[in-house]
């Protein structure tokens, strides 16, 4: 009995082992490959005992890449950027006072002013430990950086600028018009004939106007963005930074005095139907930055929304060729 059961045994070892069971094996379904899905962390730091809201994704010890928002939005303009760099790069997306899910204290308690905004920023980064950063500069986020890069020039490892302007030829758009004569008038009238600046017709405007295909461009972006400029009180916060925005005109000289001394690796990519900051604004970079890389294209206002298919493979090639530690 036992050797017919030794006999039986090696019979079905034989079986199992025949190129019919083999084949299955190999063609079983295995294990899908991991993805690799970058985390992102969204976190706050006291400034000055003002919340400060900043996405942040990437390794700790990556070159640094510093996304600076534009108006009226936040740091959530970065969304879908963000995890297309953050393999790589270290992440940093900062809301402003007044924007996103920063504190918005009240405008008569902080000063809603381009330089306060960019210490403001200037501190968080240096709290955060980015000593070196490549900086994407968007609408208001241009003249923050700017003042940060004439703060701590050395401190600037690139640019990328999007419809971002440092340049008298950027700001002949008729958008500006009543925007100037706040900047030369303080009145209440004058600074009443902003009001529609803030309002949802414009919002969405901002983020449909020139877009090859309106069909890209989620409606969450002006819902998201006119639920926080609704909130109490944060109309004076817009009312006050459109009335110093006419601040960083002065600054310009310094901006491409900073461009054309220091020559930051920069590319530039621009939405040319933009009627706040239009082409006009893209090319006079070149005067300062001759090695610039443009990019001019068949977008609006907020071009990520619409090409981000196009900006991401232009920006993350120059930071991998252009941007270290």
């Amino acid at each position: 009995m036992k050797r017919m059961l030794r006999v039986a045994a090696l019979a079905a070892v034989m079986i199992a082992a025949t190129p019919a069971s083999l084949a299955y094996a190999k063609s079983a379904p295995q294990p899908p490959a991991p993805i690799s899905v970058p985390v992102i962390h969204y976190r706050t730091a006291a400034i000055d005992g003002v919340k400060i809201f900043y996405r942040e994704a990437g390794p700790a010890d990556g070159p640094v890449v510093l996304l600076l928002h534009g108006f009226p939005t936040s740091s959530h303009m970065f969304r879908n950027l963000i995890p297309l760099l953050a393999d790589k790069y270290r992440v940093i997306a900062p809301d402003y006072p007044g924007y996103g899910q920063s504190d918005a204290p009240d405008h008569l308690q902080f000063s809603y002013t381009f330089a306060n905004q960019a210490d403001v920023m200037d501190k968080l980064v240096t709290q955060l430990g980015a000593k070196r950063y490549a900086m994407y500069v968007m609408d208001y986020g241009a003249p923050i950086g700017y003042r940060l890069a004439l703060k701590h020039p050395e401190r600037v490892s690139g640019l990328i600028v999007q419809n971002g302007n440092a340049y008298d030829e950027g700001l002949q758009s008729p958008f500006w018009d009543p925007i100037k004569v706040y900047w030369r008038d303080r009145s209440q009238k004058n600074r009443d004939a902003l009001n529609g600046l803030v309002t949802l017709d414009i919002t969405k405007f901002q983020y449909t106007d020139g877009m090859g295909d309106v069909a890209r461009i989620s409606p969450d972006n002006w819902v998201h963005d006119q639920a926080l400029l609704d909130r109490p009180g944060n109309r004076d916060v817009q009312l006050d930074m459109l009335g110093d925005y006419g601040s960083n005109v002065p600054l310009y000289p310094q901006f491409q005095n900073f461009f054309r001394t220091r020559r930051p690796p920069t590319l530039i990519v621009w939405g040319k139907n933009d009627k706040i900051f239009p082409e006009e604004g893209a090319h006079p970079y070149l005067r300062d930055l001759p090695k610039a890389e443009i990019h001019i294209l068949d977008s609006g206002h907020f071009a990520l929304e619409d090409r981000l298919d196009v900006m991401a493979p232009l920006i993350r090639d120059f930071l991998d060729r252009s941007i270290t530690t």
